[in-house]
């Protein structure tokens, strides 16, 4: 307990699943949480049921005014920011040739461009106070080829390679910022139950690795 006791922590993706987790555990250890969503009633919830001055801001991770909207709020709530998890994400079921460019679009202005702004406008923010800590919510399907989840495994594939970028860097510039991507397996969420029922994930995870 009380691992990140005074720390300022914010979860995109935060209203549910993997995201929930991550701001639920980083409350329990003493971080103020700031959780954003797109899902304004499902993320107010979510601040509800974690409590201990846990909030909810709406966001939308592809939009890079929003990115400075939300680091300006936190800024004038908390006067810093020291842990940023970027999780927000969705998953795309197709193959490469079943997948517009639409989709593709979508799906990596969500998970690729969305860790880019927050990783750029995180970075001042930290430098404020003592650095931080930014971690990068990647995938098993960034490691490995996932054909049915093809845009998904794209985006999650540019997440690890920009952490290691965005660590050099820090590195580099002498700032006291660590950036880390982790790459989960499959984790029954649910956005994996939106598209996959209990049965088939469990049958496929050579599949459904996400």
């Amino acid at each position: 307990m009380g691992r990140v006791q005074g720390l300022v922590a914010l979860v995109t993706g935060g209203a549910s699943g993997l995201g929930f987790a991550d701001a639920e555990r980083l409350a329990g250890e003493g971080a103020s949480v700031v959780i954003t969503d797109l899902n304004e009633a499902a993320g107010s919830t979510a601040a509800a049921r974690i409590g201990k001055g846990a909030i909810f801001l709406r966001q939308d991770v592809t939009s890079e005014q929003g990115w400075k909207d939300v680091m300006a709020e936190i800024d004038r709530r908390f006067g810093r920011l020291d842990i940023l998890v970027n999780n927000a994400g969705i998953v795309h079921t197709a193959t490469v040739e079943e997948t517009t460019l639409d989709d593709f679009r979508r799906v990596n202005a969500i998970m690729s461009e969305g860790v880019f702004l927050g990783c750029k406008y995180a970075i001042p923010l930290m430098n404020k106070v003592d650095g931080g800590s930014i971690v990068n919510v990647s995938s098993l399907a960034a490691l490995q080829g996932f054909a049915k989840v093809f845009a998904y495994a794209a985006a999650k594939g540019a997440v690890r390679s920009m952490t290691k970028a965005v660590a050099i860097h820090c590195q580099d510039q002498g700032y006291k910022i660590r950036c880390n991507s982790i790459h989960p397996g499959l984790i029954e969420t649910p956005m994996i139950r939106e598209r996959y029922n209990r049965t088939e994930v469990l049958a496929i995870p050579e599949e459904g690795v996400l």
